[in-house]
């Protein structure tokens, strides 16, 4: 019989300690450490559960030489999502498990149905939040049916792995890890401690029986994946669903992938009847207005290895008070206070006088570098008054001297601005190392100075 024990549990990254402390010397995080009541193994179950074979004392496997492993290539099984797929890397791997996580509310629950009642296999879709009735209507809304969707409302993972096992499905989603408990264990559902065991009970069942789990995990107040980072580690697949509540725009990014790349993204629409997938995210993100209005532009970013056009706003206007204000939505902030002192600095213009605001159309966060152009075009053009002509968009990252850099994968950028039916390009003449213009439709003007771009345009 296991006998009780107690210990104290780091809430961030899981250490364990003999008494409670009020900092972790793991991750330096204070009131972190809470008290957990957990089983101690007896001799016998450790015995059980020891790395040596049954009964004969001897390993059964022995160590290969890499040279002699076969690469078998892995068989992933589609789902009837695109944009899922894209992110997985081609469709679900078997056994692999799949950690999808996102603030309340943004659509994890809605995704998860929705890909259980489209996807072409037998799955079991359990749910420790929500009853049967709930996900019933959800269902409704979502105006699909699936007769191989089996719905099983339980917290308790062995109730749950032995219904998984008796119906055998092809595709196992728990929503979420923070209400199952395991019965091996006496701590509170959403405990690190239970994550911790109801994980690696899912692991487990996943590399035995080749069943892909995918798994509903809550978030923290600070955007991270709550529970011990052991749960990032111990599953196949991180996938972070995000998005803003005040648009309609909803993002799945990869985060971690054993078998694929991290570079891909998926795109996705809010609507009454579910999430609509976006195909084609570049004239969802440019908005639709008169063409003589300044302050606006368009950047031709990458977001992984998906090419899009996205609209960034800017305005500038005298400061009120004292202290010029500085705002930025879906853009660092500290990066537009270097583009705005690079402004000042090589071209002269009085900045520092004004408040700033920017906007990236749709709600869309933006990490590339190469927005920087569009961003001091926008900047300029309200500074100036001067509309930036619809068909022109800008791919170049700027630098602290006031130079325009060449930036990666120039070709997808030029290309998709192609077949939107953009007019003109501005990139960087860093950038023409092998590229052929005549290969495209659309005028490459190349720039090798904000002070060129500020003649090119405004001038």
């Amino acid at each position: 019989m296991a006998k009780l024990k107690t210990v104290f549990v780091c809430n961030s990254c899981g250490t364990t300690y003999p008494k409670w402390s009020g900092k972790c010397n793991a991750c330096n995080e204070w009131n972190t450490i809470t008290e957990e009541v957990v089983e101690k193994e007896t001799k016998q179950e450790e015995k059980n559960r020891s790395w040596k074979a049954e009964g004969t004392g001897k390993i059964t496997r022995k160590a290969v030489p890499l040279s002699q492993v076969e690469a078998n290539n892995i068989q992933r099984q589609v789902s009837g999502d695109e944009e899922f797929n894209r992110v997985l890397g081609g469709g679900f791997v078997p056994g692999s498990v799949i950690l999808i996580g996102g603030s309340p509310g943004i659509g994890k629950s809605t995704l998860l149905l929705q890909l259980a009642l489209n996807v072409n296999m037998k799955t079991l879709y359990v749910s420790g939040e929500e009853s049967e009735g709930q996900i019933k209507l959800r269902a409704s809304r979502l105006g699909t049916q699936h007769e191989n969707c089996f719905i099983y409302t339980e917290t308790n993972t062995n109730k749950m792995l032995k219904q998984a096992k008796a119906i055998e499905p092809d595709l196992l989603v728990v929503d979420s890890i923070q209400t199952m408990s395991s019965p091996h264990l006496e701590s509170m559902p959403g405990s690190v401690s239970q994550i911790r065991e109801c994980a690696s009970e899912m692991q487990r069942f996943a590399k035995e029986t080749n069943i892909p789990v995918v798994i509903i995990g809550h978030i923290t107040k600070e955007g991270t994946i709550a529970g011990p980072k052991l749960l990032e580690h111990i599953v196949d697949v991180v996938l972070q669903f995000e998005g803003d509540r005040n648009y309609s725009y909803r993002i799945l990014r990869t985060i971690k992938n054993r078998f694929g790349s991290t570079d891909e993204l998926g795109i996705y629409e809010m609507q009454a009847t579910g999430l609509r997938e976006v195909s084609n995210p570049s004239e969802l993100l440019i908005s639709q207005k008169d063409d003589d209005l300044s302050g606006s532009a368009i950047a031709a970013t990458m977001e992984g290895m998906r090419p899009m056009m996205i609209e960034t706003q800017a305005l500038v206007s005298t400061a009120v008070y004292g202290t010029p204000q500085r705002s930025a939505t879906g853009f660092d902030l500290r990066r537009l206070s270097m583009l705005l002192a690079v402004l000042e600095k090589r071209g002269g213009l009085p900045y520092g006088q004004n408040d700033v605001f920017l906007n990236l159309a749709g709600g869309i966060k933006v990490d590339d570098p190469a927005i920087d152009l569009a961003i001091v075009s926008a900047l300029i053009s309200s500074l100036e008054d001067v509309s930036v002509p619809a068909d022109i968009c800008f791919a170049g990252e700027v630098g602290l001297s006031g130079e325009i850099r060449s930036v990666s994968k120039i070709e997808q950028r030029i290309q998709e601005a192609d077949r939107l039916g953009f007019k003109q390009i501005f990139i960087s003449k860093f950038n023409t190392k092998g590229l052929n213009p005549e290969r495209y439709n659309i005028q490459i003007s190349t720039i090798g100075k904000v002070e060129e771009l500020y003649k090119a345009l405004f001038e």
